[in-house]
């Protein structure tokens, strides 16, 4: 019998140059190799060595063969275990570097899953933890598989730096499993054979049989809802402690998504009283260092949170009552520090200067005013925001005698940055914004979640109210202002012209093509060419806005983020003559057809 304990890993990742070219090497501590590589002098002066082994290699123990792979070579069409297990190694390694995006974990799993399925043998996946210093962030989510079945699972998001797993195996499972493959025989003996470098030591032991085997086990994951819980907490969490700021502020507005980011902070207060509690001795001393007490231990959340996060809710004359209530009431239920403040003083003022230096005073649309003017009086406002948040972000801690200053967070969820409905330079300017890459349908399934796992009642009637900006005058004392009548199109739809934007790459005749099928049972042709060229007229005018987009949790793949995931021009033609002029003559085409028949 022969047991593999899967913990072995004598390797990590690392750049290097060999005769002037970069590579992206896994070393290995051990001897010898395919070519001779010159050791940098420091390398030397530690290891006593001048020169190392280089190339592409597998290494064979006394009792079996080892294997590597370099991160993204797993979701490769033609990965390097495929030919490596053709040619007997039996357990593959991967130190990956792979990014958390909503509902990644499945595919992650089934790859690994999928590699041990079609060849047999054991894979073993690590993976990087944490915030990295940008917009990703890596969720661990390590395992170990063997002959198609997970038999160990690490946690997924987690405040802890470093997690081991170690899982106890019979290699005579995997000849087994490979035995009962006949088309492997065949493909084996075509394989091109690896160079083996032999090495002096075992995995196993002759007198392991009362060692007890690992079994496999069900993956366990987790719902988008609880992903959103997590993943951003935790990139917010490794944020605020690298940054060495003293907490976070938030403008809160009573409305679905500056609570949801609400929420997410106080997931993170959740997780650091969890971590602590486990035991977790560098948690307990950045949540000090942070709050600037040596002997601060944060058992509550809500306590927690009223140290580190304070929300602010910025009224004016178009701001509703109901608005106000509701983000007061989920701030002392979160235990946010909350602030209320009218900025209606300081819009007047700003007019006020225009007025003097042109003689002319701007009005909204229900007043008489152009859309130019009532659009320019919704843009003060939102500024005015933007400024105000800063302010306070640098000096409240100073009025409550506290050290330090205040990471501002943005609150514009991913559709809203794609159709460009948010003002350039308004509250959606921040310093990081977890939601920036989150959708606003998974948004409102995350808040349910809040209701039900975290007792929070304020988000129901939150949830209940339809999204608004209160930009706009109030009709009655009542919201007249809605976000989906005024973007001209759905969030659901928003969706998906972002999926087949930027993960279709689809442009308008294309994305018009798709979505005549797609929507054929709600819609006409002619509907799907209007609405196609609406988010197409509005994506362009507003492109520019994504230049200056504030750095966002990158959670799904149709991310605008001009910055680092999309990489379009930012200035378009607007008029999209050519590609709007195909998608009328496909009208005119389907319109005759359907009369014809």
């Amino acid at each position: 019998m022969s047991l593999a304990s899967a913990n072995f890993s004598p390797f990590f990742c690392r750049p290097v140059m060999h005769r002037n070219v970069r590579y992206n090497c896994r070393v290995i501590f051990l001897n010898k190799h395919v070519e001779e590589y010159l050791l940098p002098r420091i390398i030397q002066e530690v290891t006593g060595q001048d020169t190392v082994p280089f190339g592409d290699a597998v290494l064979a123990t006394k009792d079996t063969c080892l294997g590597t792979e370099i991160c993204e070579e797993l979701w490769a069409p033609n990965s390097p275990h495929i030919e490596m297990g053709l040619d007997g190694v039996e357990i593959f390694t991967n130190s990956s570097g792979s990014h958390h995006v909503l509902r990644k974990a499945h595919t992650r799993v089934d790859l690994v899953n999928s590699a041990t399925a079609k060849n047999g043998g054991i894979y073993i996946l690590s993976n990087q933890k944490g915030c990295d210093g940008d917009r990703l962030y890596y969720d661990g989510c390590a395992m170990i598989s063997m002959n198609g079945e997970t038999v160990a699972q690490g946690s997924q998001f987690s405040l802890d730096d470093v997690e081991v797993l170690v899982a106890t195996l019979d290699l005579e499972d995997v000849r087994s499993y490979r035995a009962e493959i006949s088309s492997r025989n065949l493909a084996a003996s075509k394989v091109n054979p690896f160079p083996r470098i032999k090495v002096n030591f075992a995995l196993s032991c002759s007198d392991d049989l009362s060692v007890p085997i690992c079994v496999p086990i069900q993956w366990r994951h987790h719902s988008p809802e609880e992903e959103i819980c997590l993943g951003p907490a935790c990139w917010l969490w490794d944020y605020l402690r690298r940054s060495k700021q003293a907490g976070f502020l938030l403008p809160l507005s009573g409305g679905i998504d500056s609570s949801a980011t609400a929420c997410i902070v106080y997931s993170m207060c959740r997780q650091v009283c969890l971590a602590v509690k486990n035991g977790n001795a560098e948690v307990l001393t950045d949540a000090r260092k942070i709050v600037h007490d040596e002997t601060y231990v944060p058992e509550d959340p809500q306590e927690f949170c009223k140290r580190v996060f304070t929300t602010c809710y910025m009224a004016s004359e178009n701001s509703s009552q109901d608005t106000r209530n509701r983000a007061k009431l989920l701030a002392e239920q979160i235990g946010s520090y909350h602030i209320n403040l009218n900025i209606d003083a300081a819009v007047k003022a700003i007019v006020g200067i225009f007025s003097m230096v042109t003689g002319r005073t701007p009005c909204f649309s229900v007043y008489g005013g152009s859309r130019r003017e009532n659009l320019a009086l919704q843009n003060v406002q939102a500024r005015v925001r933007m400024v105000l948040a800063y302010l306070f972000a640098q000096l409240t801690l100073w009025t409550r005698g506290m050290p330090g200053g205040l990471l501002v967070l943005g609150s514009a969820n991913v559709d809203e940055s794609l159709r460009g409905y948010l003002t350039k330079y308004d509250c959606s300017s921040a310093d990081i914004n977890p939601i920036g890459g989150i959708s606003k349908t998974d948004l409102k399934n995350f808040i349910q979640y809040c209701i039900e796992n975290f007792q929070l009642t304020a988000l129901r009637s939150i949830m209940a109210a339809p999204p608004t900006a209160e930009l706009e005058p109030l009709m009655d004392g009542q919201v007249s202002q809605t976000d989906e009548a005024d973007m001209g199109m759905t969030y659901a739809e928003l969706s998906i012209y972002g999926k087949l934007r930027k993960i279709a790459k689809a442009g308008p005749y294309s994305m018009f093509c798709k979505l005549i099928n797609l929507w054929k049972e709600i819609c006409t042709p002619r509907e799907v060419a209007s609405k196609v060229k609406h988010f197409f007229r509005m994506y362009s005018v507003n492109r520019h806005k994504m230049t200056t987009l504030t750095p966002s949790y990158h959670a799904e793949n149709y991310s605008p983020d001009d910055n680092r995931f999309d990489l379009r021009p930012f200035l378009y033609n607007t008029t999209w003559s050519w590609q709007f002029r195909c998608i009328d003559n496909q009208v005119n085409i389907l319109c005759f057809f359907d009369v014809f028949v």
